[in-house]
């Protein structure tokens, strides 16, 4: 480690047996305040401070009893969860095992399996106040097809939000470059009152990631009039 010149910076002591991505991959680690600041606060990855920022602007966690969870692991959201809402009932599904979080219930599977969504609606016993998804697909280098895997993952979530939440639920989804498309936001307007884009500050400035905030779920009912969207 070195500091001469750089303040508190950290340096990576040796390269050997390392790619240079991976060399800036963990100089990165090592230099960012919301690393550094997950591990003072006990949070299992810099991303808890993502949904907490998202709550400070919108909101969504006051009063909810029962959260859903989508593409849980390592667990930091649920950590912010758990902490601010201590009483609700939390439900998280991921393909990766993710370790125990006190209070939470936590399924090792596949969102996309055919049996999942019945399998998380039993967890839940009753309908959710909250849907959480920070899935994305796995990247295979291609833009566009990085792009739809993703947003489909976000469709299928928003498909199982609009038939599990409760009159007045939110639903909150990591979106890519710059937002939903519009047949999403679209189909988001439909069923909630409002819907936002936003990037907090605890995502990295490089990133591609945005969050959608779909608030006031108007019910299972069709509807056609359409809320705001400040883009």
């Amino acid at each position: 480690m070195s500091r001469g010149g750089q303040g508190d910076r950290q340096r990576i002591k040796t390269a050997k047996g390392r790619k240079s991505s991976s060399i800036r991959w963990l100089q990165r680690q090592l230099n960012d305040p919301y690393v550094r600041r997950a591990q003072a606060d006990g949070y299992r990855s810099r991303a808890a401070y993502k949904l907490t920022e998202l709550d400070e602007r919108f909101g969504f966690l006051k009063g909810c009893t029962r959260i859903i969870d989508l593409g849980i692991a390592p667990g930091g959201w649920a950590q912010v969860v758990r902490r601010q809402v201590p009483k609700a009932r939390i439900v998280g599904i991921d393909l990766l095992p993710t370790d125990p979080i006190d209070g939470v219930i936590i399924l090792e599977m596949d969102f996309m399996e055919e049996a999942a969504p019945e399998t998380l609606r039993e967890a839940l016993d009753g309908e959710a106040d909250l849907i959480l998804s920070d899935m994305a697909a796995n990247t295979v280098g291609h833009p566009q097809t990085d792009h739809l895997r993703t947003m489909g993952l976000v469709e299928a979530a928003l498909d199982f939000a609009t038939e599990i939440l409760r009159p007045g639920g939110a639903f909150v989804a990591k979106v890519l470059a710059g937002g939903a498309d519009h047949g999403l936001v679209a189909e988001l307007k439909r069923h909630f009152t409002t819907v936002k884009h936003a990037k907090p500050p605890a995502s990295r400035k490089g990133s591609s990631e945005w969050y959608v905030v779909a608030q006031g779920f108007k019910g299972r009912v069709a509807v056609t009039d359409e809320g705001d969207d400040e883009g």
